[in-house]
């Protein structure tokens, strides 16, 4: 039953990415729908009774499904504006892709108590700086579209979709916001895993590329958010460390689940 939500959910997304902007209000609450739907799919997809599922396609779909909400949030409802069209579709995919890469599952029984709270510590912190990402990757479109960077500028539906935004400086205001949640929650996700490890994750504590990587990338939003309060950093120096940060994030939880999952067909431990 819960893999038909996850498609009906990617469905009502598409929905509402297809409608025109004369359909707002249509569009909304169909999206309201898949929302729904994508985050009760989601958790029970999460917790099985006394396992916990992990993968790749967990941490996409809940980091899309945080987007949604986050956006919706600031919109005060899903009413998204020209941004559906870059947000929706792949909430549409993130959906579905629990259905298509399970992931695999971890027995409660045995785990150290803090073990459930370290885990939606960092899906909370993925989810939250995917968004973040997100949103430096629409401004550099956004940034580039109005001092027309390129040689020609962009295709007309592109551009009417980047006008609908709010200014650059309101967009870097939300960035900022979500960059700080984010670093919070990183600081609390990498510290538990290197002070606390055996006690929070079962595990004695090993130096990995998971670790390293993660380290690199909390480090590059550290630095961006000192730079930002003691030297003002703005612009794209902004969107370049966010968009960095990000890539190392992904390769050290994503990228190593998907290629222990889907090329080795191996458990991501």
């Amino acid at each position: 039953m819960l893999i038909y939500f996850s498609f009906l959910a990617a469905a009502l997304y598409l929905i509402a990415a297809a409608l025109p902007f004369q359909r707002a209000s249509l569009s909304g609450w169909i999206a309201g729908a898949g929302w729904v739907l994508h985050g009760i799919s989601l958790w029970s997809h999460v917790f099985a009774g006394d396992m916990l599922r992990v993968g790749f396609s967990v941490m996409l779909s809940a980091a899309l499904w945080m987007t949604v909400t986050a956006y919706s949030w600031e919109n005060r409802g899903f009413h998204f504006g020209g941004i559906k069209y870059l947000l929706l579709p792949p909430a549409a995919l993130a959906a579905i892709a629990g259905g298509v890469f399970p992931g695999n599952l971890v027995a409660l029984a045995g785990k150290p108590v803090m073990f459930p709270w370290h885990v939606a510590v960092a899906l909370m912190a993925y989810s939250t700086l995917t968004i973040a990402a997100f949103h430096a990757a629409i401004m550099l479109m956004q940034d580039k579209h109005l001092h027309r960077l390129r040689a020609r500028s962009l295709k007309p539906w592109m551009a009417h979709l980047l006008d609908q935004l709010p200014a650059l400086m309101t967009m870097e205001k939300v960035l900022f916001r979500l960059l700080s949640v984010g670093f919070v929650l990183l600081s609390l996700t990498v510290l538990s895993g290197i002070l606390f490890s055996e006690q929070v994750l079962g595990v004695v504590f090993r130096w990995n590329h998971k670790v390293v990587l993660s380290l690199f990338s909390w480090l590059l939003f550290g630095v961006l958010l000192a730079g930002r309060h003691w030297q003002g950093w703005r612009g794209k120096k902004v969107l370049t460390f966010t968009l960095s940060g990000f890539i190392f994030l992904l390769l050290a939880y994503v990228g190593s689940h998907f290629v222990l999952e889907v090329i080795l067909h191996r458990s991501a431990g």
